[in-house]
């Protein structure tokens, strides 16, 4: 079995989200997605969500591409992540293009998806904001 996993926010869950599952999950058959915390959030990315990580985890465990939904604590836990639960395709957005290279060292794919142009979550709140 091939596992795969994403990190990520995905507060205001929409259709680029979406995407980028589906893509991650055609890549192998068991599908993670480590979930920022609302801590992690505000402590390390400066952001407050508008839906709290319980929802927004709710939202995701939803998703029928989604097989499992864990907590992302830090930006240190990726190499952890990738033993504990045996990862063999590590996936994200093409704006990180070569920022977790590093996980190669570690026996795991490093897959960059290109993100759906029109639509993101800083995109919603602007508009919506205006």
């Amino acid at each position: 079995m091939k596992r795969i996993i994403t990190y990520g926010t995905f507060d205001l869950l929409h259709y680029g989200h979406i995407n980028l599952l589906r893509r991650a999950k055609a890549l192998g058959d068991y599908l993670i997605v480590a979930l920022s915390t609302d801590e992690f959030n505000f402590r390390k990315k400066n952001k407050n969500c508008y839906f709290s990580y319980e929802q927004r985890k709710e939202l995701l465990e939803s998703v029928r591409y989604v097989d499992l939904v864990i907590p992302e604590d830090c930006w240190e836990q990726k190499i952890s992540d990738m033993h504990e639960y045996h990862v063999d395709i590590f996936v994200m957005g093409d704006d990180w293009v070569g920022k977790f290279d590093f996980l190669k060292n570690e026996g795991v794919q490093v897959a960059y998806l290109p993100r759906t142009p029109e639509i993101s979550t800083t995109k919603i709140k602007k508009d919506l904001n205006n």
